[in-house]
């Protein structure tokens, strides 16, 4: 993407920017529309809301005016007028981003696996290119959507500054160099609490500024084991375990720690080609790698990168959505993903009871009090365990599951008529 700027800079001379429908006017989506306000040759021109407050109040955040440069519209009739007029739109319809003509590109910025798969849907069907700022709908049905848009001629693509595109940056560095990737990864910067609920953070959520159940999310693992799972599905890596071993380290030990136990250098790994997070190296992401190269050997010892034979590269920041308009730049411009399941479902996001589960209870999904997800290869998974993204509110228990026992398909009744489940049917 090196001269990206410059490209930006001849749309905006030539008063062509590129157009974003974002749905969701979260943290994501909010800090989405400011970074796009501040670029050249991008607009954030259509943000969809559940409310409608949220989103003016992304706009007027930004230093945009309600009635001068932004107006309300629930029909495409009125959208597209308004779009013609040079003006943003705020609406609480999600159809207005994914069908204005005058849109060229969608993100899905909800978290919310069945809303992310309505909007990809509806954005391939109307040849928009859509970035998923939505893991969680990926990391279960992406590769059905990669494949819908392949078919279409979109893209369809995960978001820079999310860990998953932050880790495929080195991914493809390295493997353009024709260096040997042995692992990959993310840190973390507290350890997991598999028993917390959106109650048990809630002073903290409120003090950050963010939601309960997207503060529980974290702390009890599951965004991290979607983030594994994306990364596994985009290079075709594993775990080496169910749920990664989540070691503690710091840069300097990766290295060593992600080495093979046999190879007597204090490693934790069975096997290379995988994923793993380390405690102690948050907000970055990493990746091991090696040469059998013994100029390349040597040159990378003299550049400081460590003893050999395995060296670490590292990312020590993520800038979340504020990078997601590189993914919407590099789709539009070039044709580009920033990141896809391109090997397929080879890891999933399987759901763990966080209590004792009885028959007749529903669940209630990501950052909630009854379910969390871990990190599992597909076969071991063996089409029994249910994908953390097939779970909502409408997802009830047929039998009893003891806490921390995995969930299977057999055990819950899914909400009818769930595009998610269609979609994954699918694939």
């Amino acid at each position: 993407m090196l001269g990206l700027n410059y490209k930006l800079e001849q749309l905006e001379q030539a008063g062509r920017p590129i157009r974003v429908g974002i749905v969701g006017a979260g943290q994501m989506g909010r800090g989405l529309v400011g970074q796009m306000v501040s670029m050249k040759g991008m607009s954030p021109a259509v943000l969809v809301s559940r409310t409608l407050k949220r989103a003016k109040l992304a706009y007027t955040n930004a230093g945009l005016v309600e009635g001068v440069d932004f107006d309300y519209a629930e029909t495409v009739a009125v959208a597209d007028a308004l779009l013609a007029a040079g003006k943003f739109v705020v609406t609480t319809n999600h159809a207005l981003a994914t069908t204005c003509a005058g849109i060229d590109c969608v993100v899905e910025a909800t978290g919310v696996p069945e809303v992310g798969a309505e909007v990809a849907v509806c954005a391939i069907a109307n040849k928009k290119h859509i970035v998923m700022l939505n893991v969680e709908t990926d990391v279960c049905v992406g590769h059905v959507l990669y494949q819908m848009a392949l078919d279409a001629g979109v893209v369809y693509t995960g978001s820079a500054g999310d860990e998953p595109g932050a880790v495929m940056e080195l991914f493809d560095f390295a493997k353009a160099l024709g260096f040997e990737v042995r692992a990959i990864g993310k840190g973390k910067n507290n350890k997991i609490d598999y028993d917390c609920t959106p109650d048990t953070v809630k002073e903290e959520a409120h003090r950050r500024g963010i939601s309960p159940k997207m503060l529980c999310s974290f702390k009890d693992g599951t965004k991290t084991m979607v983030e594994m799972t994306a990364m596994a599905n985009a290079t075709g890596f594993l775990p080496d375990v169910t749920g990664a071993h989540g070691a503690r380290g710091t840069v300097k030990d990766l290295p060593n720690l992600l080495s093979l136990k046999h190879e007597g250098r204090g490693g934790i790994l069975d096997r290379y080609g995988v994923v793993e997070y380390i405690d102690g190296v948050a907000p970055g992401v990493f990746l091991i790698f090696t040469t059998d190269q013994p100029d390349s050997l040597h040159e990378l010892t003299y550049l400081s990168m460590g003893d050999g034979p395995n060296f670490c590269l590292y990312r020590p920041y993520h800038l979340c959505s504020l990078e997601t308009p590189l993914s919407v730049a590099r789709a539009c411009l070039y044709g580009e993903p920033t990141i896809v399941p391109r090997a397929g479902l080879v890891a999933e996001t399987g759901t763990v009871a966080k209590i004792d589960l009885k028959a007749g209870d529903f669940l209630d999904g990501i950052g909630g009090f009854t379910v969390r997800g871990t990190f599992i290869e597909a076969k071991a998974a063996a089409g029994r365990v249910l994908p953390m993204g097939l779970v909502n509110e409408r997802t009830r228990m047929v039998r009893d599951v003891s806490q921390g026992e995995l969930v299977t398909y057999d055990d819950v009744a899914l909400e009818e008529g769930s595009l998610m489940a269609a979609l994954r049917a699918e694939g």
